[in-house]
């Protein structure tokens, strides 16, 4: 199926060979909160709050290090293609209580020596929610300087680590910004607490670091569970921000509305920025955190990172939490079709497209897309799967992982 299948796209100009090479070298960032549905390693934690949500009650998610990077180990020899693992803070493993803002790099150094084993890259988020002082909807735009200080302290903290990781790994460690600031009902006043949020990261941002160590960005919201009326870290806000600061931005696809696709943002913001990061997830009418589908948003996204030669300019992780069904086979499905989306794209003849488009031929180009959507994609794709030593057939293996492993766990469930 393969050899024909090869014959084919040949026919198209493209190279599966090259295709399939490219395909196994473009990180893509597994996020590690899907194994625990956001709890952490927090002691005394409040579980998920500031608008997330996690939804339902499939037994067995990791309750300690031990187990999370066990199931973390399983994934990974399950999914090809060259990975990374996106932590949040609440991850630090400490001997006693940490407080976040108190949080050093040797929090970190166990999971930067797991990473190195699995020759894999680290990313970092702060976790600006499930915290006391981020019960009432503000963080770093909070009224109260106190509380603004707190979290302060909290991202110089991680943009330390951050920093540490990524001179122990040899690439940058990506630092990803997201707070829940914002209100449930009509504001009095929208301007101010985006005038203290500025303020607040120009402090932050002051403290420099080597940009070979820890790349900056910040991720932006429609808005979150309980503050439906106004979000402070807007779309405008942080592209602005972003734009006047030489920080960057960061898209998650479900953090806009339904009818805005963030694959037409990414050539726009590659326009100007060096860098642009994503966060993929699958929402359903909002930011529902469903696992990431072989569908036509993430398949149109990944087309514009690839016909636009950005696979270096874009950095590429995954953000959902089902706890409905099996975690390992969410985090597995999500993780494969996010290469799925690459393999297709780096599979479509777009010199030649473009050409069509450059010399108006919209006829033939509208008549090649179509076709192009029938080519025996799977056929490659499966053929990748095995020169990455891996099978298209793996449920099954999740099954044995969860009867042998999965079900021996006591704690939460």
């Amino acid at each position: 199926m393969y050899i024909k299948a090869k014959e084919l796209y040949e026919k198209w100009g493209v190279d599966t060979e090259a295709a399939m090479e490219k395909c196994a070298d473009i990180p893509v960032s597994l996020h590690c909160w899907q194994g625990d549905d956001v709890q952490g390693f927090e002691k005394g934690s409040i579980g998920a709050s500031g608008g997330i949500q996690t939804t339902g009650d499939y037994p067995w998610r990791a309750n300690n290090k031990v187990e999370l990077m066990a199931d973390l180990d399983f994934v990974f020899r399950l999914i090809p293609g060259k990975k990374r693992l996106n932590l949040h803070a609440v991850y630090a493993i400490t001997e006693t209580d940490v407080d976040r803002d108190e949080l050093e790099p040797r929090h970190f150094e166990e999971w930067l020596d797991w990473a190195l084993r699995h020759g894999a890259g680290l990313d970092l988020n702060p976790t600006l929610f499930s915290h006391p002082l981020a019960t009432d909807g503000m963080t770093l735009s909070h009224p109260d300087a106190t509380v603004r200080d707190f979290w302060i302290r909290h991202i110089k903290a991680c943009r330390k680590i951050a920093a540490f990781i990524g001179e122990r790994q040899g690439t940058p460690c990506l630092n990803n910004i997201w707070i829940p600031d914002g209100l449930k009902n009509p504001p009095a006043d929208r301007l101010s607490a985006r005038l203290r949020l500025r303020d607040t990261l120009d402090d932050i941002f002051s403290v420099a670091y080597d940009k070979r160590c820890i790349i900056d960005t910040l991720e932006s919201k429609v808005f979150g569970i309980g503050l439906e009326n106004y979000t402070v870290g807007s779309s405008e806000f942080y592209i602005a921000y972003a734009a006047t600061r030489g920080v960057n931005v960061l898209l998650d696809n479900g953090h806009y509305h339904p009818t805005e696709s963030i694959a037409d943002k990414l050539p726009a913001l590659l326009t100007f920025f060096e860098k642009v990061a994503l966060h993929l997830t699958h929402h359903v009418r909002w930011d529902s955190d469903h696992v990431v589908l072989f569908d036509d948003e993430i398949k149109d996204i990944a087309v514009e990172i690839i016909r636009n030669n950005a696979e270096d300019r874009v950095l590429i992780g995954l953000d959902y939490f089902d706890a409905s069904i099996n975690r390992i086979a969410a985090w597995v499905t999500g993780a494969r079709n996010a290469q799925k989306s690459l393999l297709y794209a780096l599979l479509l003849p777009h010199d030649g497209f473009k050409r069509l488009q450059e010399t108006g031929n919209f006829s033939k180009l509208l008549a090649m897309q179509e076709e192009a959507k029938t080519l025996p994609f799977s056929a490659v794709w499966n053929e990748y799967l095995v020169r990455q030593n891996l099978s298209p057939d793996w449920f099954e293996s999740v099954e044995q992982y969860e009867q042998n492993i999965l079900s021996k766990r006591t704690g939460d469930r």
